[in-house]
């Protein structure tokens, strides 16, 4: 049996405002306007730990050279 799905409040406020039949274009627009919220709150969220830590152009570069990938696992032989 499966457990009822509990949406959040966003979800709840978006399924409010999808209920009204809108444009393709006010679809569009509206998809933009929330990616570029949820952008500006990243960027903001990122300010915020580059200020505390103190860190500037030789950090932004230190990350930019960093390869920080999952190493895949050898095969065992």
């Amino acid at each position: 049996m499966e457990t009822p799905t509990k949406f959040t409040n966003l979800q709840q406020e978006l399924l409010k405002l999808y209920s009204k039949n809108v444009s393709d274009d006010d679809l569009i627009a509206i998809k933009d306007l929330l990616g570029k919220y949820f952008a500006q709150k990243t960027i903001e969220s990122a300010n915020s730990v580059w200020r505390k830590n103190h860190w500037g152009e030789q950090e932004d570069q230190q990350f930019l050279n960093e390869h920080m990938r999952t190493p895949y696992k050898k095969p065992k032989v």
